[in-house]
C-alpha cells in the first residue's frame, strides 16, 4: 500500500482517537486498550514500509500519550498527590519542554536588556525602581548592609505578603497567556527589567556579590517559578495560536488544563522562596559566606534538578515501560 493510501485510510481514525485522549473520552479502559493495540499495529505497519516518514513521529507521540493513559488509569496504591509530582507533572514539562526553554530566553534576553540600559543610563534605575527605593539602598550600602531592606517588617509578615504577592505574580502571568502569549511575555519583561537593572545597580555601587548572597537565598527559587509560570502561560497563549488538528476551542481547553498543572506544580517553590525571604534572607550579612551560598546552590539545584532534569528521567522510565509493554516504540 502506498503511504498516501496508509495515512487516508488511517486518518480520521487516528484523529478520533487523539481526540478522545486529550478529552478524556474513555468510558472503558478497555476500549482505551484496545484501541491503543490498534495504534501499534498501525505504528508498526509505517516503521516497517515508511521508515523515513513523518507519520511514524505522529503515531510514536500519540502511542506515548495513549500509554500515559493507560498507565495514569491503573488502580495504584500511590497517593494521587504524590503521583501529580512525581510523575504527571515531570511528563508534561517533558512534552512541553520546548516553551520552558523559550520562556528562558525571553527571560535571559530582557535581563540583559534590564542590565544594558542601566549601564547606559545612569537614570534607568530611578526611573524602574523609584527614587525612594534607590535612596533608600544607597543608604543601605553606606551602612554596609546593601540587602538591608529584607530586615523590614516581621517574619511572618514578610513571609506572608511576599508569598501572596509572588503567587499573584505567577498567576497573573500564566492567565495573560490567553492573548496569545503577549500578556505573559509583557510581565516576564517588566520583572527581567527591573532584576537586570538591579543587580547593575549593585554592581555598580561594588557590592554585586554581597547582594547576590542575599537576594538569592530566596531570590534562586522565587525567579524560577516565574519563569516556569511564564512557561505555562506561553503554551496557553500556543494552545489558540496553534491548535493543530483540534477545534480552537478543544486546543483552548486542553492548554489550559496543561498550563494549570504547570502553574500549580510551582506553588511550593513559592511558598518555601517566601520562607526563605520572610526568615532566612534577613540574617544573610551575618551568616557565614559557605552558609548562604550553600543555601543558593541547593535551592537552584532543587528547583532546577525537577523541571529541567528529573523530567527525562521519568520520561526514560515510562519509555522503559513502553518498550515493556510493546517492543515497536523504539
Amino acid at each position: 500500500m502506498r503511504e498516501v493510501a496508509f495515512i487516508k485510510q488511517n486518518k480520521e481514525k487516528w484523529l478520533s482517537f487523539e481526540t478522545a485522549i486529550f478529552n478524556n473520552d474513555f468510558k472503558d479502559p478497555d476500549e482505551l486498550a484496545s484501541q491503543y493495540i490498534h495504534l501499534i499495529n498501525d505504528l508498526s505497519y509505517a516503521q516497517t514500509y515508511y521508515p523515513k516518514s513523518k507519520v511514524i513521529t505522529y503515531l510514536n507521540q500519540l502511542a506515548a500519550k495513549a500509554f500515559q493513559k493507560i498507565y495514569k488509569t491503573k488502580r495504584e496504591d500511590t497517593n494521587r498527590i504524590v503521583e501529580f509530582w512525581k510523575t504527571e507533572v515531570p511528563l508534561i514539562v517533558y512534552e512541553y519542554r520546548k516553551y520552558i526553554y523559550l520562556a528562558f530566553a525571553i527571560f535571559t534576553l530582557f535581563t540583559a536588556i534590564g542590565a544594558i540600559s542601566a549601564a547606559n543610563d545612569g537614570e534607568f534605575v530611578r526611573s524602574i525602581l523609584g527614587d525612594q527605593y534607590v535612596d533608600m539602598t544607597l543608604e543601605n550600602i553606606e551602612n554596609g548592609n546593601p540587602v538591608a531592606v529584607y530586615k523590614s517588617g516581621s517574619n511572618w509578615g514578610s513571609f506572608i505578603g511576599i508569598t501572596i504577592n509572588n503567587l499573584r505574580v505567577g498567576i497573573i502571568s500564566f492567565v495573560l497567556g490567553v492573548f496569545g502569549g503577549l500578556g505573559t511575555v509583557w510581565v516576564l519583561f517588566k520583572n527581567c527589567i527591573m532584576l537586570g537593572s538591579f543587580q547593575y545597580f549593585f554592581y555598580e555601587k561594588e557590592v554585586f556579590w554581597e547582594s547576590v548572597r542575599g537576594i538569592w537565598i530566596h531570590g534562586s527559587m522565587e525567579i524560577f517559578a516565574i519563569v516556569i509560570e511564564a512557561g505555562a502561560g506561553l503554551i496557553l497563549g500556543a494552545s489558540i495560536l496553534f491548535p493543530g488538528t483540534h477545534s480552537r476551542f478543544t486546543s483552548f481547553k486542553q492548554g489550559a488544563k496543561t498550563g494549570v498543572k504547570i502553574l500549580i506544580s510551582t506553588f511550593p517553590f513559592t511558598f518555601f522562596a517566601g520562607f526563605l525571604e520572610g526568615f532566612i534572607t534577613r540574617y544573610s550579612q551575618e551568616m557565614p559566606k559557605f552558609l548562604s551560598v550553600g543555601i543558593i546552590l541547593i535551592t537552584l539545584g532543587a528547583i532546577s534538578y525537577y523541571y529541567l532534569i528529573y523530567p527525562f528521567l521519568v520520561r526514560k522510565r515510562i519509555q522503559n515501560q513502553m518498550l515493556t509493554f510493546s517492543p515497536v516504540l523504539a
